[in-house]
């Protein structure tokens, strides 16, 4: 890949002709129209926090260096941004009046509003560009390694780099765009960020059933996505019916495999609310994230909840109990072997060999309490399961 280092652009050379698309969040064009500042490959738009996007101009305030920026020649007249397209549209949209910046005074203040000749210092800001020219994939390699912002493309927005074409076009538009109203539905069940692509590698995770590169390797020149957005909505269509009660445990599960292994079983929405709730509501369910999944399941795999256990000193208790009757009577302080006919009929195991089990199980009603809890030995325990 052949590179050349410019000095020769500033930064009102760069607003010449900037155009920021609001809806959508992306800087698009610059340089008179001569420069795309976010390719398709690109990240969305993620330095409009009020932090990241005045720190770049207070940068060109105080004369410091802004980094490295790097473009691609695409053709004789036009250029795109390889890296730098946060620091890019974070000053073209000051300099077009789409946020203020504190002055010394703690007064905000848009670019029209600043003295003349901070204006300028702004605007006459040399920048340091290296312009690229190479093939597709010696270019895609060079924007993978490059990490100039501070800020490191996450595992998706790298897919995005490697497959671009009509397919993540389309899906971004979708899937992160922050101004699509269906994002609130979804973020009750998805965790992350539109702006970090997290939407988006959710929906492919789903439909692809885990080997998201392959299956935008095989689409990437698709002109349409309808099978992405159908096997979506799908999932979200079935969670929201079969789960009528959102609750804030449900942002990231496992929904796309939930729904591969229990979209074919029928449910009764008004009756897994009612065990929702309960299941809320007892004290002794200590992973309330697990709930979905067993209800889902058929209410059997009590793992999932991680159903609170006997504390050490109710365990104590309990033990010491079982074993002064135990002796008294002739017979081991393990009630089951109590009941056999071998040589640990009559064994008295110690308190560490011992663990405390349910006499009613806790599927089946019964409580965490000292009136509920015996002491097995490990053998009996193990065995004994949710019987």
């Amino acid at each position: 890949m052949k590179t050349t280092l410019r000095t020769d652009i500033t930064v009102k050379d760069i607003c010449d002709g900037f155009v920021y698309n609001e809806l959508e969040g992306k800087g698009l064009f610059g340089l008179s129209g001569k420069l795309t500042i976010q390719p398709e490959y690109q990240r969305n738009y993620i330095y409009a926090d009020g932090k990241k996007d005045v720190a770049v101009v207070e940068s060109l305030l105080k004369g410091y260096p802004l980094g490295l920026i790097y473009f691609v020649k695409v053709s004789e007249d036009n250029l795109e941004v390889l890296d730098g397209q946060q620091r890019i549209t974070s000053f073209g949209r000051y300099v077009t009046d789409k946020f203020a910046v504190k002055d010394e005074n703690g007064m905000e203040q848009y670019f029209r509003g600043i003295a003349a000749d901070k204006q300028a210092k702004i605007l006459d800001a040399q920048l340091l560009i290296y312009e690229c020219e190479g093939t597709e994939s010696e270019i895609k390699e060079w924007f993978k390694t490059i990490n100039i912002a501070g800020v490191p493309l996450n595992d998706q927005e790298l897919l995005n780099s490697v497959y671009s074409g009509p397919f993540v076009t389309l899906a971004k538009a979708e899937f992160s765009n922050s101004q699509n109203a269906n994002t609130q539905k979804w973020s009750a069940y998805i965790r992350g960020s539109v702006n970090r692509q997290d939407f988006l590698e959710r929906a492919l995770d789903w439909v692809s059933k885990g080997n998201i590169g392959d299956y935008m390797s095989r689409h990437r020149y698709d002109t349409d996505i309808k099978e992405l957005k159908t096997y979506f909505n799908s999932v979200i269509d079935w969670v929201s019916g079969v789960f009528i009660d959102v609750e804030k445990e449900m942002r990231g599960l496992e929904w796309g495999r939930l729904y591969e292994e229990h979209h074919h079983k029928p449910y009764n929405p008004a009756k897994i609310s009612a065990e929702l709730r309960k299941l809320y509501a007892d004290p002794y369910v200590s992973n309330k994230k697990g709930i979905f999944e067993y209800l889902l399941g058929g209410s059997v795999d009590t793992k999932l909840l991680t159903v609170r256990v006997f504390d050490e000193a109710t365990k104590k208790s309990v033990y010491a109990k079982q074993t002064a009757q135990a002796k008294a009577k002739g017979v081991s302080n393990c009630p089951l072997c109590a009941l056999g006919h071998d040589a640990n009929q009559s064994k008295i195991w110690k308190l560490n060999e011992m663990d405390a089990d349910h006499v009613t199980a806790w599927s089946k009603g019964g409580a965490t309490d000292r009136a509920n809890c015996q002491m097995l030995c490990k053998t009996h325990n193990q065995a004994k399961g949710n019987r």
